[in-house]
C-alpha cells in the first residue's frame, strides 16, 4: 500500500471513529443489554413464563372480554408477541361502521395479560428492558432524528471497520498475536484496539450492516419508490409483503358463530414445529370476516420459515396459503435472515450471551481507539492549549460512556425496588442519574479515578441486585433455580458474574506512569 492511500485509510478511520464515538459507545452498552430484553422485563415483573415466541392466548375468551370494553365490531384487529413474555400486544383500527359512535371509530394500542386478561397501556407496561432496548437505537430522541442518528452512526461504523481493515491488512495475522501490555501506553492501546477489533470484526460488520438497514432503510428505498414505483410506497410496501391482503367491508353481520381458537389450531396443524406469531381479523363480526394466521417455523428446524393462512369466516374456507417450507422467496429470507442476525434470537443463552460479550469487546476497541487518539496527541511539541483540550475531550468522552455502567446497574436496582416505575420516573432516573454522574467526572477531571470508580461502583451495585430481587419478590436466585424460573435466574447469576469480572479488573488496572491527563492550567 502506497503512502498516499494508507494516509486516505488511516485519516477516514480516525476520523469517522472520532466522530460516532460516543454515541457508538451508548449503541453498543444499551444494545448488549438488550440481548436479555425480555428476561430483564419477566425479572422486573416478578414472572416467568414459557421460552417461546408462540402466542399462548384463549382468542375467543380474549375478545369477548375486549368486545364488552370497546365494541369490535367492524374492526381490523391484530395480536402478535413482540417479546417472551405473559403479555400480547393488541392493535385495533377503528371500526369501518360509519353509523358507530365517533369514539369506536378511534384506533387504540395496548398490552394484554394472556391469562388474566387485564389490558396494559403502552406507558403501563414500560419496563427497564424495553428502555435499554429502545436505547440501543436512541428512539428516546424524539423521532426521526433518533433513528437517523443512530442509522448514520451506524453506516459511519461500517467506514471505520472497512478503512481499520484496510489498514492492517498485511499485518492482520501477526498484529492479532502482538500485546505488549508494559511498553509504552500508545502501544498497549493500539495492541488492545487490534487485537480485539479482529475478534469482534465479523459481529461489528453484521451489526454495522443490519444497524444501517434498519434505521435507515426509509431513505435508502425512497430513491426506488419515486424512480420504480412513481411514489407509490404502498405498491412497494406490497411487493415487499409488509401490507397485509385487504377485503371488503360489508356492513352485514356475520350468520354464523366462528372460533378463533379453532382456527388457530387449524393453521398450526398444517406444519410440525409451527409457533403461531400473528393473528391479524380482519372485519371482525362482519359478513366478510377474515382471519390471517401467520408463524414461523422454530429456527433449529428452518433459519428462515415464514408461513400463513388466511381463512373466510362465512363458509370456513381457506383462502390463501403461504407454506413456510417451500413458499418462502427471495425478500422472505432477506428480511427474517437481518431480523434474526441482528437480535441473535436463533441460538438460546448461549448466542445470546456470547453476542453480549462481543457487545462489550466493541465498546471496549472504541474506548481504546479515542485513548490513542489522545495519546497520539499529547506530545510535547504540541501547543500546550492544544493538549489541554483533547485531554477535555477525551475526559469528557470516558465520563459520558464509563458512567453507562454503574448508572444502569442503579436502574436495575431502583426499578425493582419501585415497581411498576413509570416511564418518566425512569427517564428521570436513569438520565438523571447518568447527567449527574457525569459532570461530578468531568470536574474531578481524573480519567484514572472515573474509570475505577465506575467499575467498582457498577460491581458494587452489580451485586446488590439479585439481594435487592429476593428481598423485595423472594425470587433467591437459588429459589428461582429451583422453581425454574429460568428468566428471573438468569438475571440475577448474570448480574454476580458481571460484577465479580469487573470487580476483578479495578482491582488489577495500574496507571501507567505516562500521563494523559488534562495538564493542570
Amino acid at each position: 500500500m502506497n503512502n498516499r492511500h494508507y494516509n486516505i485509510y488511516f485519516h477516514t478511520h480516525t476520523v469517522s471513529g472520532i466522530v460516532i464515538s460516543v454515541v457508538l459507545f451508548v449503541i453498543f452498552f444499551a444494545g448488549s443489554f438488550s440481548f436479555f430484553r425480555d428476561e430483564i422485563i419477566n425479572w422486573e415483573r416478578s414472572e416467568s413464563t414459557a421460552i417461546t415466541k408462540e402466542i399462548e392466548l384463549d382468542y375467543n375468551k380474549a375478545l369477548k372480554n375486549l368486545d364488552k370494553e370497546y365494541v369490535l365490531h367492524g374492526r381490523n384487529i391484530t395480536i402478535s408477541k413482540p417479546s417472551t413474555e405473559n403479555r400480547v400486544a393488541v392493535y385495533m383500527e377503528g371500526t369501518k361502521d360509519t353509523l358507530a359512535p365517533a369514539k369506536q371509530k378511534e384506533g387504540t394500542f395496548f398490552y394484554l395479560d394472556n391469562k388474566k386478561f387485564k389490558s396494559y397501556t403502552y406507558e403501563e407496561s414500560y419496563s427497564l428492558g424495553e428502555f435499554l432496548y429502545r436505547l440501543h437505537f436512541l428512539a428516546q430522541i424524539p423521532y426521526p432524528v433518533g433513528y437517523y442518528l443512530s442509522g448514520f452512526t451506524a453506516l459511519f461504523f461500517l467506514f471505520a471497520i472497512v478503512t481499520g481493515l484496510l489498514l492492517h491488512w498485511k499485518k492482520i495475522v501477526s498484529n492479532f498475536y502482538v500485546f505488549r501490555p508494559k511498553e509504552k501506553l500508545k502501544t498497549l492501546w493500539t495492541d488492545a484496539h487490534t487485537a480485539l477489533g479482529m475478534i469482534g470484526l465479523p459481529f461489528q460488520f453484521v451489526y454495522a450492516v443490519t444497524g444501517a438497514f434498519f434505521m435507515i432503510k426509509l431513505l435508502i428505498v425512497a430513491p426506488a419508490v419515486m424512480a420504480l414505483y412513481k411514489g407509490d410506497e404502498n405498491k412497494l410496501y406490497k411487493e415487499l409483503e409488509y401490507n397485509d391482503p385487504d377485503f371488503k367491508f360489508d356492513n352485514k353481520k356475520l350468520a354464523v358463530p366462528f372460533d378463533i381458537n379453532q382456527l388457530v389450531s387449524k393453521a398450526k396443524s398444517n406444519w410440525s414445529d409451527f409457533e403461531i406469531t400473528r393473528v391479524f381479523i380482519q372485519n371482525y363480526g362482519d359478513a366478510n370476516m377474515h382471519v390471517l394466521v401467520e408463524g414461523e417455523l422454530l429456527s433449529d428446524k428452518k433459519f428462515t420459515g415464514i408461513g400463513k393462512v388466511v381463512y373466510r369466516i362465512a363458509d370456513g374456507k381457506e383462502v390463501a396459503r403461504k407454506n413456510p417450507v417451500t413458499q418462502n422467496n427471495y425478500i422472505d429470507v432477506v428480511k427474517n435472515v437481518l431480523y434474526r442476525i441482528h437480535f441473535g434470537d436463533y441460538g438460546g443463552y448461549a448466542l445470546k450471551i456470547v453476542s453480549f460479550i462481543l457487545g462489550i469487546i466493541t465498546c471496549f476497541v472504541i474506548i481504546s481507539g479515542v485513548m490513542i487518539w489522545l495519546v497520539a496527541r499529547q506530545k510535547n511539541n504540541l501547543p500546550e492549549k492544544k493538549r489541554r483540550f483533547n485531554a477535555a475531550v477525551v475526559r469528557i468522552y470516558l465520563a459520558i460512556c464509563l458512567s453507562m455502567y454503574p448508572i444502569t446497574a442503579l436502574a436495575f436496582i431502583g426499578s425493582k425496588i419501585f415497581y411498576p416505575l413509570s416511564q418518566s420516573s425512569l427517564f428521570s432516573l436513569y438520565f438523571g442519574g447518568w447527567l449527574i454522574l457525569t459532570v461530578f467526572f468531568i470536574i474531578k477531571k481524573n480519567d484514572d479515578f472515573t474509570n475505577k470508580f465506575c467499575l467498582i461502583s457498577g460491581s458494587i451495585l452489580g451485586f446488590l441486585i439479585p439481594i435487592t430481587n429476593g428481598i423485595v419478590s423472594g425470587d433467591w436466585f437459588w429459589t428461582s433455580f429451583m422453581e425454574h424460573k429460568i428468566q428471573i435466574f438468569f438475571i440475577d447469576v448474570f448480574w454476580i458474574a458481571l460484577a465479580s469480572i469487573s470487580l476483578y479488573t479495578s482491582y488489577h488496572l495500574k496507571p501507567k506512569k505516562e500521563v494523559v491527563a488534562e495538564t493542570k492550567a
